[in-house]
């Protein structure tokens, strides 16, 4: 009997987090990482993709545990030189991190696709795992706030998140377009679910939602969706979900999470912390499972993937 398949969608650290246990659990050929794209920007003249890149060091194994992004092992001879001459240091790259940013421009540029360059890179380092971007087209996010629009990485790293946020626009979406194999892995007849990995709604999930014919497929595609929440007990695991839940006047709780992705969802995963809400999800449509969903260590990452595709099971 052929092999069910999945298809996660992920952006930031605590996606990547969920997609290792996944991985662990899944052979190649079994999930799909449909990766955000809308943190990519130039910097240096180098084309960056944060989202992409987290993915591959996580499933690689060279993820850097201490800083929590970019490579273990780094240096920064780079950017130490770069501040000595005067340039821009707000966005750190590594000496390592840096090939990675190097090659994918130069690949790029010779025409290939960022599909192509993601997969090219990605094996270089070991991972046989399919990581798809969303889009092979640029699609920017811009953050709105009180002090004026943002491009992503202005807000998020340059500016530490502090602006206060108003809303979100995703540049580039209307004219973006699946790839063939985002399409593919879509139309699969062994699709079993999707699954949409506790990264932030609004700026890692939401990005990929807006590429024209994604919502689409996912209706068409007639298999359980589920998210799990990136918000626990009110605060958010990682990153400024909570805050951004605030300023824009929701509820902080993963219960407007899952509002969030009203008609979009058949289940939500909430935090053992947040059993209480259960209600209150149900109410929006939802099935729910209650369990935990702070990944610490690889174990708690194998645990909540493993309690997601039980989840998925449940609606067959």
């Amino acid at each position: 009997m052929p092999k069910a398949t999945f298809i996660a969608i992920t952006g930031g650290v605590g996606g990547a987090k969920l997609a290792l246990g996944l991985a662990r659990l899944l052979p190649p050929g079994e999930v799909t990482f449909v990766v955000n794209t809308g943190d990519d920007f130039e910097h240096l003249g180098l084309h960056v993709s944060p989202d992409i890149d987290t993915l591959v060091y996580t499933l690689s194994g060279e993820s850097n545990a201490d800083l929590g992004w970019g490579r273990r092992g780094e240096t920064w001879q780079f950017m130490t030189a770069l501040s000595r001459l005067g340039g821009p240091t707000w966005f750190r790259l590594g000496d390592m991190d840096l090939a990675m940013h190097v090659e994918r421009t130069q690949q790029l540029r010779a025409g290939a696709r960022l599909t192509d360059t993601t997969r090219t890179l990605a094996r270089a380092l070991g991972v046989d795992h399919a990581i798809l971007p969303m889009s092979d087209a640029p699609v920017r996010t811009i953050v709105s706030t009180t002090s004026g629009e943002l491009a992503f990485q202005h807000y998020f790293v340059r500016d530490r998140c502090e602006p206060t946020v108003t809303g979100f626009r995703f540049d580039g979406a209307n004219d973006a377009e699946l790839t063939p194999e985002v399409i593919e892995r879509f139309d699969d007849p062994r699709l079993a679910g999707v699954i949409i990995c506790p990264s932030n709604p609004f700026v890692s999930v939401d990005p990929v939602l807006a590429v024209p014919g994604m919502r689409e497929r996912l209706a068409r595609a007639r298999v359980p969706i589920v998210a799990i929440s990136p918000i626990v007990a009110g605060a958010a695991i990682k990153g400024p979900t909570a805050k951004m839940m605030h300023e824009l006047h929701m509820p902080g709780d993963a219960a407007a999470v899952a509002g969030h992705y009203r008609g979009l969802l058949h289940g939500f995963v909430l935090d053992a912390q947040d059993g209480a809400l259960e209600p209150a999800v149900a109410a929006l449509g939802m099935a729910t499972v209650v369990t935990q969903t702070v990944m610490v260590t690889l174990a708690d990452r194998v645990q909540l993937a493993e309690q997601v595709l039980h989840f998925i099971k449940r609606f067959k």
